[in-house]
């Protein structure tokens, strides 16, 4: 087994090729690997239970490649939630650890890519969420839903027949680079236009055009406040045409993914804070 395994986000193919060169381990083998981290806390036990275990992820996180999202992120996502799953793994309960981790990779990747879905509010309850992660499985085809469809798919899941296209339209046009979830600032993932409103108004269009251009005003000068790295890695995680990976960013700055995180999260509350003091400012 690989004693360094580099992050996905460095080279997606080489890292799966090593992953796929990881044997799998046998029920007695992880049974005992299992045992010696519940009862003793071996670290090392847990590392290689984790490794062990890699190739699932990826085969999970290629599920949600039509997400727009990047395969190493969601890969680097699913890892987390593996990890999550071997810490309270429980040996006695007599289960395979891959049947209990399936929950916590698959948790950790919808949030995910709920909170980098550039939408506003596209998922704000249980049943939005099921419906915007099974929509696409549901269709019989790709062409525009008919309303028998529509109508046969949210009594399935318990949702409405106008949630149903809403949502089909917003997946069928994904393209509004500077939206995000309301919720977003709750983990530190937002996107730089953060006060857009969900509709527009026909009487307002004139009021709605001059905040647009008082908004992308804000953000520019927001954007010229941050320090060098900061900036640097505000436009490469968001407004470049080809977005780089929290990986990519930790190599080229040679720090840590989580570090990356933080700048980010970091440099967009102060993006934020800027855009709200400017528009308090003009309604005043």
């Amino acid at each position: 087994m690989p004693t360094h395994l580099a992050a996905p986000g460095v080279n997606l193919g080489a890292y799966i090729n090593t992953v796929h060169q990881i044997p799998i381990l046998t029920p007695e083998e992880e049974r005992a690997l299992a045992e010696r981290y519940y009862n003793d806390g071996d670290v090392e036990a847990a590392r290689l239970l984790v490794m062990s275990h890699l190739r699932f992820v990826i085969h999970i996180a290629r599920s949600y490649s039509g997400y727009g999202l990047s395969q190493a992120d969601l890969i680097q996502e699913g890892n987390l939630g593996l990890m999550k799953a071997v810490k309270r793994f429980d040996p006695n309960k007599g289960v395979r650890l891959v049947s209990f981790a399936v929950h916590w990779i698959k948790a950790e990747i919808h949030e995910f890519v709920i909170k980098n879905w550039r939408i506003v509010k596209v998922a704000t309850t249980k049943a939005h969420r099921k419906l915007f992660f099974n929509l696409r499985s549901l269709k019989k085809s790709s062409n525009q839903l008919t309303l028998d469809e529509a109508t046969a798919i949210a009594n399935d899941l318990n949702v409405t027949v106008k949630q149903v296209l809403e949502m089909e339209s917003r997946l069928t046009s994904y393209d509004a680079s500077f939206e995000a979830q309301d919720s977003d600032d709750d983990e530190g993932r937002y996107a730089p236009q953060l006060f857009l409103e969900d509709a527009v108004n026909p009487a307002d269009v004139v009021e709605e055009a001059d905040w647009e251009e008082n908004t992308t005003t804000a953000l520019k000068d927001a954007m010229e406040s941050l320090d060098e790295r900061s900036r640097d890695i505000i436009t490469q995680r968001w407004l470049a045409d080809q977005k780089s990976t929290l990986h990519e960013l930790a190599a080229t700055y040679n720090i840590s993914a989580e570090r990356v995180r933080q700048i980010e999260k970091n440099a967009m509350n102060k993006i934020k804070e800027a855009i709200t003091l400017d528009r308090m400012i003009i309604d005043e």
